[in-house]
């Protein structure tokens, strides 16, 4: 295609990304489930051009910003809480998976090599964090869960990566050592730590002294998982761990370097783009099937000649992460007596769940794009890659919501905490700034100055104390009506805006400026009502 009708099929893609969103919600349906099987319909049109993918672009477009999106929102306490068990999942996990599968399909290909089979393995064998992302932020599970969960989508793109490339040079070769393979996964995994923290720190410092300019602030913080990406790349260390890590530190610095206009601002542009790109993944997932079903001679020839090898593949996937999953967790209770913890007891229904939520995405079928054309079992891998993806993000991913339910684990989301309730923290914040107007009340004369300003901070704060202090049940009663009214409230307020400016009664100056306090005030209770209790 050329550039223009190449823009003019991108153009297309988002008209049928909106349409797939609505058909999703309209009837329940998993996102990630509607987008993927619209991108194979779409690709089965006839007159569609066939599309192909660079998977370096693949990687380097898309893996960045959606590695720093979950990075910049992890809570570092629960991350730094759970790393074990993070590692045991992205390290671990992903290379049981990569041996199990490799062991799976030599056993049903002997004539396959064995540095093919661990490098299908390795394709295969990491979650995405786009797919757990795209799930898990439409379910509730227990906050353990879901940092482990989220945490090992971040890491463990790393491991399968390594072991891919250690697995390509070994068939292509003939050449393996795995004193150099360990070595190497440490340098790579602590050399992106390294570039991390710098390129994180780089942009903290950046930010800082460009903050007031806006958009200059929102376009520098938009480039930084791409810097993160590529340098660490560049230096030859890993760009996933170099792009969640600079996340992580751009994430808990953010607070105190962004004004509010470039938060606002910010946020909405990013979140904005991360839902594009989340969905384009998956529509051009969808579109990879034509590729292979082409190259295999049709989808009955595929069929007929894979289908045993890539049921096999898909068992083992599945299959590997629950053993790996229930044997750790009972695993960790004699190695935590070892070290001279108290472990808590195993979760048969806990286990269950982290071992369904194994979906694939951008990174197995960018890695699997990525093999060389010499490379034996090169359209095994491919098929394999593509069928895995869709059942799990179909099936796993889509039926995570009743799972959880049947587990009653929607129920454990509601653990008790050490953290304050918005009530409680909103009653110490208004204190504080309470504490701030009255240190300037008043004039070195003893004169109040600002009583309107006194009055309204010692009334806010004698409604949050009053509001903290009331039982939970007390403050949820009415919470959705009262913030209800104050929305009806807003809307009755822009009708009448509306009402002024199209009676020429208001110039378009002022219709902007109280467009936007209305705006804000809409924004404020839509955020009180949504708010986390605890």
């Amino acid at each position: 295609m050329s550039s223009t009708e190449t823009f003019k099929f991108v153009l297309i893609l988002l008209v049928a990304l909106v349409a797939l969103e609505l058909i999703a919600r309209r009837l329940r349906l998993p996102t990630a489930a509607a987008l993927l099987a619209g991108g194979i319909g779409i690709a089965f049109i006839p007159g569609i051009p066939p599309v192909t993918f660079d998977p370096e672009l693949v990687l380097i477009l898309f893996l960045p910003p959606l590695l720093q999106d979950g990075a910049y929102y992890t809570v570092w306490s629960d991350f730094r809480r759970y790393l074990g068990g993070i590692l045991w999942l992205a390290v671990g996990a992903v290379i049981f998976t990569t041996f199990a599968v490799g062991a799976v399909v030599h056993a049903v290909l002997p004539s396959l090599p064995w540095g093919a089979c661990f490098a299908l393995g390795a394709v295969v064998s990491p979650p995405d964090a786009v797919a757990a992302k795209a799930v898990l932020g439409k379910v509730r599970l227990p906050r353990r869960l879901n940092v482990l969960l989220e945490g090992e989508s971040l890491l463990n793109d790393a491991t399968g990566l390594v072991l891919f490339r250690f697995a390509v040079a070994a068939t292509l070769t003939g050449a393996f050592s795995m004193q150099d393979a360990v070595f190497s996964f440490f340098g790579l995994a602590l050399g992106g730590v390294a570039v991390g923290v710098v390129i994180g720190f780089v942009v903290v410092f950046t930010l800082r002294r460009i903050v007031e300019h806006v958009f200059l602030a929102i376009i520098a913080s938009c480039l930084t998982p791409w810097a993160a990406y590529i340098g660490g790349e560049a230096l030859h260390v890993s760009g996933v761990i170099s792009t969640v890590t600079a996340g992580i530190i751009f994430g808990w610095y953010q607070h105190d370097v962004f004004s509010a206009h470039v938060r606002l601002r910010g946020t909405s542009f990013w979140k904005v783009m991360i839902f594009l790109l989340e969905a384009l993944v998956f529509i051009l997932i969808g579109f990879s099937l034509r590729g292979v079903v082409e190259r295999l001679g049709g989808l009955d020839a595929a069929v007929h000649a894979l289908g045993l090898p890539i049921l096999a593949v898909l068992g083992a996937v599945i299959l590997s992460r629950f053993v790996w999953v229930y044997a750790t967790d009972y695993l960790r209770i004699p190695l935590a007596r070892l070290v001279g913890r108290k472990p808590s007891p195993p979760s048969p229904r806990a286990s269950f769940l982290l071992s369904w939520a194994g979906m694939r995405g951008v990174v197995t079928l960018a890695i699997a794009l990525s093999l060389p054309e010499s490379m034996p079992g090169r359209d095994l891998t491919l098929a394999a890659s593509f069928v895995v993806i869709l059942v799990t993000v179909v099936i796993q991913g889509g039926t995570m919501a009743p799972v959880i339910r049947w587990l009653g684990l929607d129920r454990a989301a509601h653990e008790p905490t050490h953290y304050l309730n918005e009530g409680q923290a909103s009653a110490l914040i208004d204190k504080a700034q309470l504490d701030a107007v009255r240190a300037v009340a008043y004039d070195a004369q003893g004169a109040l100055v600002h009583p309107r300003l006194l009055e309204q901070y010692t009334y806010r704060l004698s409604v949050t104390e009053r509001v903290a202090s009331s039982p939970p049940d007390t403050d949820a009663r009415g919470r959705q009506e009262h913030y209800d009214v104050i929305l009806a409230a807003v809307a009755a307020g822009r009708a009448e805006m509306l009402r002024l400016h199209r009676a020429g009664k208001i110039h378009d100056d002022l219709l902007h400026y109280i467009e936007r306090d209305l705006d804000l005030q809409e924004i404020e209770a839509m955020n009180d009502r949504e708010a986390p209790q605890a």
